[in-house]
């Protein structure tokens, strides 16, 4: 890996380009396409950028168009996308035992968003191991319904399929046109693909952090609320933000739904809870669906752009602002309000770097959110909520829509394009990129003005 000529900052959003291009051609062979005939540019760039950006908004239907060989191509971009170009490429390098440099440690610390490089070979190991474990046993409880349904051979490659992009949060499936509709009253695909979704999105540090001391409490015989309070301050928040997100996403929808034919209404109490649950899970990044987005109330709609913004958690295969980002940027706000000079988390201090990082994330995030649903309305005529919602679950990396991706132009396509890789890298990583070396602060002393805010 030659990166010492490079700085992170602009190696990582050109390695996820990388692979992207390389995909699109893979793709445009007659040998990926079910008729093998050659698959044109815009829809061969459109479903490699959603596989490497794990975000799951699809042009064609993924299960027809594409042939075994396209899956599989398909299957091995999610899988790159879910882990970072950068995690796979360290990993063919430890395998081929190859030394890293204080330029590869530094660039893969970066990647994995850490504030340090010590024991960064060690926890990729663990990754991509935890990765392939958690994939395997989502594939073998998938092959419980998938199996007796489709047949031995069949089952197996969509039980694996649908495990690897559940965990990834892809959300591109291979079992019909409808994603998982068909499988709205099958508690055991609903909730495994759950389990999948939110794994992947915890991140893996809380992953770690959860596995080592859920061992010694059981060891020591703690009750839950001891190995919580011995967890890190980042996975407690993690945790806290994730269950409330999941709870009110639930409970929302859950009576917000009730009624809705179009929707969970013509479904038994049992399903109707399942299928919320299933919603409010899936729309912070996961992209799967049990019914048509399209049918969702006016409320809902809403309450699903913001669970799409806020999105997973950091270090992980989810998209948003992440969890602790969007919980940062609030409690900035109501330390503002209060007047408090520090921000205090589980007795610990966050930083103000932290604090203004995730301000600066949302804020630009939100902006690069409204500038593309301009975009998109004006070369496309369709409703505002719908261009927000698309717009959002592409930039979030969801990839959930209100049955628009298909219907759009190529210059919507586009945007999208834009928009998903957008979300993948994080606009701050784009700007930086395009803005090249930062300058020295100026040492001129300037007075204070007076500008009247607010």
């Amino acid at each position: 890996m030659n990166i010492r000529k490079i700085s992170s900052t602009r190696l990582i959003p050109l390695s996820f380009l990388f692979a992207i291009l390389i995909g699109t051609f893979l793709l445009m062979l007659p040998i990926s396409s079910a008729t093998k005939n050659w698959t044109d540019f815009p829809t061969s760039l459109f479903t490699a950028t959603t596989s490497v950006c794990v975000t799951g908004l699809v042009v064609v239907d993924t299960f027809c168009y594409w042939s075994l060989f396209g899956k599989i191509i398909i299957l091995g971009l999610i899988q790159i996308g879910g882990l970072g170009i950068i995690t796979v490429i360290s990993m063919l390098m430890l395998l081929m035992q190859k030394k890293f440099s204080l330029s590869d440690r530094k660039v893969l610390q970066d990647s994995l968003n850490l504030n340090t490089d010590s024991g960064v070979l060690k926890l990729l190991i663990r990754i991509v191991r935890g990765t392939l474990i958690i994939e395997l046993f989502g594939a073998l409880l998938y092959m419980i319904s998938f199996i007796p349904e489709f047949g031995i051979t069949k089952g197996i490659w969509i039980s694996v399929f649908t495990s690897v992009s559940a965990f990834c949060n892809a959300g591109i499936d291979i079992i019909g046109t409808t994603s998982l509709a068909d499988y709205h009253s099958n508690p055991l695909v609903l909730l495994v693909t759950i389990v999948l979704i939110v794994l992947g999105g915890l991140g893996y540090v809380v992953w770690f952090d959860l596995s080592t001391n859920v061992r010694k409490g059981i060891k020591r015989k703690f009750n839950l609320v001891q190995i919580f309070k011995r967890l890190n301050e980042h996975t407690r928040l993690v945790l806290t933000v994730t269950v409330t997100l999941i709870l009110f996403g639930w409970i929302f929808f859950f009576i917000a739904e009730y009624h809705n034919p179009q929707t969970i209404g013509n479904m038994s109490t049992f399903n109707k809870l399942t299928n919320s649950l299933f919603e409010s899970v899936t729309l912070r990044t996961a992209g799967f669906s049990s019914f048509s987005q399209s049918g969702l109330t006016d409320l809902s709609c809403v309450i699903s752009y913001v669970l799409m913004f806020i999105g997973g958690s950091p270090v992980g295969t989810a998209g948003g602002v992440k969890t602790v980002t969007f919980f940062l940027a609030m409690m900035g706000v109501f330390s503002y309000i209060r007047s408090h000079n520090s921000n205090i988390l589980f007795h610990r201090r966050v930083s103000d770097d932290s604090m203004r990082k995730a301000s600066v994330i949302v804020y630009v995030s939100s902006f690069a959110v409204i500038i593309l649903t301009l975009a998109l309305i004006m070369v496309n005529p369709v409703r505002l909520e719908d261009a927000l919602f698309e717009v959002i679950s592409a930039s979030a990396t969801v990839g959930l829509t209100r049955d628009l991706t298909m219907g759009l132009n190529l210059a919507g396509r586009m945007i999208i394009v834009f928009a998903m890789f957008l979300g993948r890298i994080g606009p701050i990583s784009l700007a930086v990129f395009f803005a090249g070396k930062t300058r020295r602060e100026s040492q001129n002393k300037y007075l204070e003005g007076k500008f009247l805010v607010g």
